[in-house]
């Protein structure tokens, strides 16, 4: 089977699962691309063409947990240019991506996934591959973590509801961002 004929018949109905995968239609473009040249090289190791389809859906599926696994790795803060412009929009979120580069990798993952990318549980469960609950606990361990930095680190509080209180800090006094 050729690649072209693979891509006539199923390039459709894979950019659809690679869709659902990521939620952005431009960047499933750009996997469903990676996906056939994975598929052109390697066709000619196919032992079995029965299983075609199984196996474009493998290859897509390892193709978008790939992409997020990298991402994950190279996941920084932009930094801002002058001293003056951090100082006078320092927030709460300014600690955000610091206090979770502290966190325990396994954590760190978690949280990206799920609270930075936006990714179902499922998803996220997938790409470190772990079961859901798993994925669950680590995000909820991740998230409890995250909410003891912030009460270390800009001196929040919890409030009778157990959500986090207080004032953002200038960045002289944050701990994490000083």
């Amino acid at each position: 089977m050729e690649t072209k004929n693979l891509w006539d018949e199923f390039s459709k109905e894979l950019l659809r699962f690679i869709t659902s995968k990521t939620g952005d239609a431009d960047l499933a473009k750009d996997l469903l691309q990676e996906v056939f040249i994975k598929v052109h090289l390697k066709i000619p190791q196919l032992d079995n063409r029965q299983q075609i389809r199984s196996w474009l859906y493998t290859v897509s599926g390892n193709t978008v947990t790939d992409y997020f696994r990298n991402k994950i790795i190279t996941t920084s803060l932009p930094e801002l240019k002058e001293e003056e412009e951090t100082e006078f929009f320092h927030t709460a979120e300014n600690c955000l991506m610091p206090l979770i580069n502290e966190l325990p990798e396994k954590y760190q993952q978690a949280l990206l996934l799920s609270e930075i990318y936006n990714m179902k549980q499922k998803n996220v469960a997938e790409i470190l591959g772990i079961s859901i609950s798993g994925a669950k606990s680590r995000i909820q361990r991740g998230r409890k973590l995250l909410q003891e930095g912030y009460i270390n680190c800009c001196s929040y509080s919890l409030n009778k509801h157990g959500k986090l209180v207080g004032e953002a800090k200038t960045i002289t006094e944050c701990k994490v961002c000083n």
